[in-house]
């Protein structure tokens, strides 16, 4: 939203973005046609909504502490189901979420968005697609009379053999550290540190959200109900600090989201502390347990210069490409407000009537989250910047980096679909 677009800008931090929410909005409505987005219309501001398929259900305790927390918090604090790229009904020629949970290992009905199942057969469609897999892209072909990119120099992974590929556009999304490592590496006389690299940019300003805090919880209560299937998706609860003068804080900038599900115990957890053994004891096991309540927060990064992304120039891969040497850290205001994420965690579940309330914080290290974002950001000067407000290179017009490495400032939310 316009709260995150703004951000730098209104604090001095980095540079300001070249665009702004208004500038975006028709495409995100335009990915969210195409991917499928399942979402609740919540009317915020700081959380805009889009082209959503219905939304899926929350359970009955996850209603309770959805009631509790919009009764008894005056700051704005929302709860709602979370955004996701699962279908509820048909869309495109693909089936509709079976609620397996079982995303990660590839959805076979289209269920779950992914390049397998939406974006590769659309681009086979159109007739111009042609797959060239166990490709290593070792860098971008630069000509020096047309000062323009011409091309791609790949690595056969099977066969080492090196190869050229031509093209009048280059689109550059490899994800943020492998499309840095690529440029780094496409060194010319013009551009010595790395293609399009004047600024001395590219590499710096890393991000990552910080998340692996929060708390969890017993509540007592609803033993008789259950639900069906496994829900994809957890609850979501938006940013509420630093959104305006009731909700600023004072230890540190920017803010945090929560995801949340509450569900009842299963074999594996009641096994920990059930006595017995033999057919009694399994018998036991096939009963629901506890409702439980899990919270973790996902946190704002700011960009730092000195988080950088460079190449090993002495440590080579097997195919004699130099490794991605990372140097990164989470500074004081991500520390700062990780006490407040796990503290509003406990607080939360408290005010909601949970038990057994337990904070954690297992000390996220970056690349953790797998967010990785900042590079190569946007900026308007070419000075302090890699790329235009188009995505397009200030340097090499015909290359456009379209991968998480754009972003110059990180939010709180995940990326994938800015």
């Amino acid at each position: 939203s316009n709260l995150d677009f703004e951000a730098n800008a209104k604090e001095g931090v980095a540079i300001d973005w070249p665009i702004r929410y208004n500038d975006i909005a028709p495409w995100y409505d335009y990915v969210e046609k195409f991917v499928g987005i399942s979402g609740q219309v919540e009317g915020l501001p700081h959380l805009p909504d889009g082209e959503f398929l219905p939304p899926m259900e929350m359970n009955c305790v996850e209603k309770h502490f959805t009631s509790e927390i919009h009764s008894k918090f005056n700051d704005n604090r929302r709860v709602t189901i979370g955004r996701t790229a699962n279908l509820t009904k048909g869309f495109k020629n693909r089936g509709l979420c079976l609620y397996r949970n079982l995303c990660k290992r590839g959805c076979p009905f289209g269920g779950y968005f992914s390049s397998n199942s939406a974006t590769i057969p659309a681009a086979f469609a159109t007739g111009n697609l042609t797959l060239r897999p166990f490709s290593i892209v070792v860098e971008i072909i630069y000509d020096k009379e047309r000062k323009r990119a011409s091309g791609v120099r790949i690595i056969d992974a099977q066969t080492n053999i090196t190869e050229e590929y031509y093209a009048k556009t280059i689109f550059l999304n490899a994800s943020t550290i492998a499309s840095t490592s690529i440029l780094l590496n496409s060194t010319s006389p013009e551009f010595p540190n790395g293609l399009g690299n004047t600024s001395e940019q590219i590499g710096r300003n890393l991000m990552d959200h910080h998340f692996r805090v929060g708390a969890t919880a017993v509540f007592d209560g609803h033993k008789d109900k259950y639900y069906s299937g496994r829900r994809p998706n957890n609850i979501y609860i938006a940013r509420f600090r630093n959104l305006n003068e009731q909700t600023k804080r004072n230890d540190y900038i920017r803010g945090f989201g929560y995801q949340a599900d509450a569900e009842r115990e299963s074999w594996p957890d009641s096994s920990k502390h059930l006595k017995g053994f033999g057919k009694g004891f399994k018998s036991n096991l096939t009963q629901p347990g506890n409702w439980t309540m899990w919270m973790g927060a996902w946190g704002e990064t700011l960009p730092y210069e000195d988080n950088r992304v460079t190449l090993d120039t002495n440590q080579k891969d097997k195919w004699n490409l130099p490794l991605v040497k990372i140097n990164f850290e989470f500074k004081g205001n991500e520390l700062a407000m990780r006490k407040d994420m796990k503290a509003s965690a406990i607080e939360m579940l408290d005010i909601a009537g949970f038990k057994n309330i337990e904070g954690f914080d297992y000390k996220s290290v970056g690349g953790d989250c797998v967010h990785e974002m900042g590079t190569m950001r946007m900026g308007r000067d070419p000075k302090n910047s890699v790329l235009n407000n188009w995505n397009q290179m200030h340097d090499v017009k015909n290359v456009f980096i379209t991968d998480g490495s754009c972003m110059t400032s990180s939010a709180c939310q995940n990326p994938s679909l800015t």
